[in-house]
């Protein structure tokens, strides 16, 4: 069950990240923000998957942080899943609800949010996230 649901997720991951790319020559600084939030949730709940089953949160974040602290992830794939953690927040659930409402106290839409500058870091934010989750998954899986 775990293999399966982590293979699912990192087939999400990969998803979300291509339609960041797509958007990101489109213009589309929100959908980037968006699908790349999406795709760091998705590689991290892939690498959460293998640990059983993962609950739904945009916060995947705090489940990773627990499992490290218990021991659960052995070197050297504890390291990748602590870049992994960090990633999580940098992209979280903030972000997540920013992409969808924007900033009502501030009025704000979520298109006035973000820029280029933004949605290209979050780009590679998420490209390093999914790259460390198939790391991590292919070791543990192996």
């Amino acid at each position: 069950m775990g293999r399966r649901d982590a293979a699912y997720r990192l087939r999400l991951a990969q998803g979300f990240l291509n339609e960041a790319h797509q958007d990101l020559d489109l213009g589309r600084w929100r959908s980037v923000m968006d699908n790349a939030q999406l795709a760091v949730e998705n590689a991290a709940k892939a690498v959460l998957a293998l640990l059983g089953p993962v609950g739904r949160t945009h916060n995947p974040a705090v489940q990773l942080r627990r499992a490290l602290g218990d021991g659960l992830f052995a070197a050297p794939e504890d390291d990748r899943v602590q870049r992994l953690t960090e990633l999580a927040e940098l992209l979280g659930p903030d972000v997540h609800i920013q992409t969808d409402y924007g900033d009502e106290a501030g009025g704000l839409t979520p298109w006035e949010l973000f820029d280029e500058e933004d949605a290209r870091q979050a780009l590679d934010i998420a490209g390093e996230a999914v790259e460390l989750a198939v790391a991590v998954v292919g070791r543990l899986t192996q």
